[in-house]
């Protein structure tokens, strides 16, 4: 048992969670696999050059979906500079095969080869056409070949769960310095709709809507960041100066957030924003990497230097641990919570911009529960409730162990219903871990 608490009493044990969460699901979505698009292309190109001494007459055939149609166009230009005479490519299923297949054989012509996706080999038409045209169909079938790899682990999954996530994952990062502190932000999500509605507002009403330039983009984002700033330290000051329990004032907050995202948009989503809008969201021109996950990297690498090797860092920590013996020792106790809930409001602001970025919309019911998910990803990562200590790349962790199994389950068809009550015994266990660490891993105090 000492191996256990050695590994979670440390400020990334869960870290271990994580390689077992990933291991796990790689191991039950562990099944054939089949090569699509550029990639199955470009395979199957290869084992026709490997299988055919001289080039001939080849028939292509692809499903009529955005995979199968880059693999119709790869294949066709690949075997076109190969020497290949392409009597036709077929995009569509079995009718659209027949139709190839009559149009190739028609008169004294042949067919040497068709070349298709995995789903046309075991067609009852293919078949059938070869019973009825034995003259003329002695034709070789030939398709990408099969592998067996986790479908979790596919690079477009383990992309997907990151950029899924990294909503979550900046908003974590406020949270995560707020909780040190020994507080609670409940109005992150709240904050989310005020951000989306207010910076698609601000672009639709002030820049021109779909009309808006780069610069009216980034000032109508800009300015909604800032607001939820000015409603963070709103929030801040009634802690700071007025002495209200953190989770009374954020509730209000949380309240009034979400009303003035109702009044701002009238209930309705903005979606009159240019085309250009969902770059954050959606775009990926970095080695095909989402660029929200991009600035998640990034800004949690600036956090660990924020909370590691600054004066900053060390007072939040202060404050957190015992708050009295802060301001004796000249930490400025007042002005670092409002720092905290500021920044905090400023990142729940920037993850509403991703996300009207990712729908290209502003919508007042955006955000709903996040402030949930936001405060299971910091305590699964191990900061403690009661303040003083946690670590951000620790929140980092937790928000993908949330991420993960969200993903895990619906890669297994489980039920969102089901989902939440994983989620939420996920969250009693990490804070009995907390507790189990506080009281040196005794039952009682």
């Amino acid at each position: 048992m000492k191996w256990i608490k050695t590994i979670f009493s440390s400020d990334y044990g869960m870290l271990g969670v994580l390689i077992l969460l990933c291991a796990f699901f790689s191991w039950i979505t562990f099944e054939e696999q089949q090569p699509e698009g550029e990639i199955g292309a470009e395979q199957l190109s290869q084992s026709i050059a490997g299988k055919f001494t001289e080039p001939g007459r080849v028939l292509i055939a692809g499903r009529k979906t955005d995979s199968g149609k880059a693999f119709t166009s790869r294949l066709n230009e690949l075997l076109l500079s190969n020497g290949w005479n392409v009597t036709g490519v077929v995009q569509g299923g079995p009718i659209e095969l027949g139709k190839g297949l009559r149009a190739g054989l028609d008169g004294n012509n042949s067919i040497d080869l068709l070349a298709c996706e995995q789903y046309f080999v075991q067609l009852a038409v293919l078949e059938n056409f070869r019973d009825a045209q034995t003259g003329n169909s002695k034709f070789q079938v030939m398709a990408p070949q099969s592998s067996h790899w986790p479908n979790f682990l596919k690079t477009s999954n383990l992309l997907n769960v990151a950029n899924q996530i990294a909503v979550i994952a900046i908003l974590a990062i406020g949270m995560t310095l707020v909780i040190i502190t020994a507080g609670i932000d409940l109005s992150v999500g709240s904050l989310i709709a005020v951000s989306a509605v207010l910076a698609t507002w601000i672009i639709r009403e002030c820049f021109g809507g779909d009309e808006s330039t780069i610069a009216g983009m980034v000032t109508g984002c800009g300015l909604a960041i800032l607001a939820c700033s000015a409603l963070g330290f709103f929030s801040g000051s009634m802690i700071a100066f007025f002495g209200v329990p953190p989770f009374v004032a954020t509730l209000g907050m949380m309240m009034v957030g979400s009303g003035l995202a109702y009044m701002l948009s009238g209930g309705l989503s903005v979606y009159q924003l240019p085309e250009s809008f969902d770059w954050l969201g959606r775009g990926d021109d970095f080695a095909g990497i989402p660029n929200a996950v991009i600035l998640m990297v990034f800004l949690y690498l600036l956090a660990h230097i924020v909370m590691s090797r600054t004066t900053v860092g060390r007072y939040i920590y202060a404050v957190g641990g015992n708050p009295e013996a802060a301001r004796l020792s000249g930490v400025p106790v007042k002005k670092i919570l409002l720092w905290v809930y500021a920044g905090c409001g400023a990142l729940a602001g920037l993850g509403g911009v991703i996300m009207a970025s990712q729908f290209k919309s502003g919508d007042p019911k955006y955000g709903l529960m996040y402030e949930l998910y936001v405060i299971a990803a910091v305590v699964v990562g191990g900061t403690s409730l009661s303040g003083g200590r946690g670590k951000v790349f620790g929140t980092l962790i937790g928000a993908f162990i949330i991420a993960v199994i969200q993903n895990g389950m619906n890669l297994t068809g489980v039920q969102s219903y089901t989902q939440k009550v994983v989620l939420g015994v996920v969250l009693l266990l990490a804070v009995l871990l907390d507790m189990l660490k506080k009281r040196g891993w005794k039952l009682s105090a």
